[in-house]
């Protein structure tokens, strides 16, 4: 075996002060309570797995040669052995001609196989591949095992408005939340809306998925209603604090309105029973009476007359609206 070969399977015991990150580590946020428990483990047991790092050269004045190391992969295990007050931890040296590509690569291969990568890194480590080393989406799919598809998706997280990007990466929403807003991509009030839908009612993917569906096709659908059942829609929404669908048929029709939990639902309730609540009437003197054959007949109330005169786009009312 050469020597050459011999070192680079061999493992080393190094100084964790002589290694530095790699500066293609794609993974940027790491889990401070993990990071502590991995370092009471290391406490216990060691460093069990080496990391990965290639060795450099470089000359100091008044120092001569010097050897430092950089690290390749491994960053977690480095940074909880210095929680840990590690002096030392085992390593396997690459050889020092990878290029930046496959220092990247290997970099986003070790996050990947240990599912470390939040989705926001993986797409950053994703853009970089594309756009400073010119890799086509199907292959960075097989340098990473992963579907050409799925490096595509990842990479559209990327076309995500800033606010959903940070969302996304702090975990207050999911990778497969991205994909509903993603169907709303040209519809950008629309997006923001499910967005906050999403994090302020702790909707589920489906649920978010149903959601975006129904948006996407609304306006072809909006051609179908008068412009006073568009305006009743519109009420409805507004009264009842979420989305409320009128489909027209040939005759009648149908109302949809959306609830997302139990909660959701009691509330919509409580509103439409207090639309229905009878207004108090203030006292007044009775009215007179009307005499026939079979006994007094109260005058008509005040304001009936009225009511039945009422202009035809009163139907469209919410006031007149029943459930």
């Amino acid at each position: 075996m050469s020597e050459n070969r011999r070192i680079h399977d061999s493992i080393f015991w190094v100084e964790v002060e002589r290694i530095h990150p790699n500066p293609f580590q794609p993974r940027k946020t790491f889990d401070e309570t993990a990071l502590a428990s991995l370092a009471e483990s290391i406490r216990q047991y060691g460093v069990l797995q080496p990391l990965t790092v290639t060795r450099k050269e470089h000359e100091v004045p008044e120092k001569g040669i010097v050897v430092e190391y950089e690290l390749i992969a491994g960053e977690r295990r480095l940074r909880a052995a210095k929680l840990a007050g590690i002096r030392e931890v085992p390593v396997v040296i690459r050889s020092g001609e990878d290029d930046d590509r496959i220092k990247l690569e290997l970099a986003i291969i070790e996050n990947l196989q240990r599912e470390d990568l939040n989705p926001m890194d993986r797409a950053l480590a994703f853009n970089r591949l594309v756009t400073e080393f010119g890799l086509k989406h199907a292959e960075i799919g097989k340098r990473m095992g992963k579907s050409r598809e799925y490096v595509s998706n990842t990479l559209r997280i990327l076309s995500l408005p800033q606010e959903m990007q940070e969302a996304l990466r702090r975990g207050d929403i999911s990778e497969g939340h991205t994909r509903p807003l993603l169907m709303l991509a040209d519809k950008t009030d629309e997006q923001k809306t499910l967005f906050h839908e999403i994090v302020l009612k702790k909707l589920t993917v489906r649920d978010s998925e149903q959601l975006a569906r129904r948006v996407a096709v609304e306006r072809v659908r909006k051609t179908d209603l008068t412009p006073e059942l568009l305006l009743l829609e519109r009420e409805l929404t507004d009264v009842l604090g979420t989305r409320v669908r009128i489909e027209k048929k040939e005759q009648g029709g149908k109302l949809l309105i959306d609830f997302f939990s139990v909660d959701d639902l009691a509330q919509i309730r409580k509103i439409i029973a207090s639309i229905h609540e009878p207004t108090p009437v203030p006292h007044a003197a009775a009215a007179p009476a009307v005499a026939t054959k079979t006994g007094p007949v109260p005058a008509p109330a005040e304001g009936a007359a009225q009511q039945h005169n009422a202009p035809e786009e009163d139907l469209y009312s919410i006031r007149n609206f029943s459930v």
